[in-house]
């Protein structure tokens, strides 16, 4: 991994915060998508059989951006960690899961656990690897409370339906993440 200007990292990172919270504010997170190369490749684990995969800006674009976010589109997800490493290129931020709609408490629903995304940087202010982890179990139990309560949007409702049949879900045995780090001087 070739090592980048820290002010240049840091650039990238701020730039990436401010349209993850542009996104949530608006509902529109296609935007995003502009911050990866063309064949990176965006992954996360939805449980014990399944990870989600996206390969290239195309895929990303449509399945984590698109498919992914139906029925999250107002849900923000504020930075509280940023750990940038210039020596490899990479940044480890750390985040909370927040819907745009409150419990019977009257606080937002939020999912409880560590959310969070490592990236690995290309240069010219575009990501070419980043893997998302958070707490599966809790948001399940999130998006059960709202539904229960009806406050799931028709568009989650739907995507909870199809499971693991969602664009981009992938059985565990068909893609080693950990392979896809591919640094010799991890």
């Amino acid at each position: 991994m070739p090592a980048f200007p820290r002010e240049e990292l840091e650039e990238m990172v701020e730039r990436w915060v401010a349209a993850n919270n542009e996104s949530g504010r608006t509902g529109d997170w296609s935007r995003m998508s502009q911050f990866y190369t063309e064949d990176a490749i965006y992954s996360w684990n939805t449980g014990p059989n399944w990870e989600f995969v996206a390969r290239g800006r195309q895929e990303i674009h449509d399945f984590a951006f698109d498919s992914e976010m139906a029925g999250l589109e107002h849900w923000t997800y504020p930075y509280i960690r940023r750990l940038i490493d210039d020596r490899k290129g990479e940044f480890l931020g750390i985040w909370r899961q927040v819907a745009p709609v409150n419990d019977p408490d009257g606080d937002p629903y939020e999912i409880a656990g560590t959310g969070g995304s490592w990236f690995r940087y290309a240069g010219d202010f575009k990501w070419s690897w980043q893997r998302d982890f958070f707490d599966h179990g809790n948001a399940g139990a999130v998006f059960g409370a709202m539904a229960q309560n009806g406050q799931l949007t028709p568009k989650m409702l739907e995507r909870m339906k199809k499971g693991s049949k969602m664009p981009g879900w992938t059985r565990r045995s068909d893609f080693d993440w950990i392979a896809t780090l591919a640094d010799p001087d991890a």
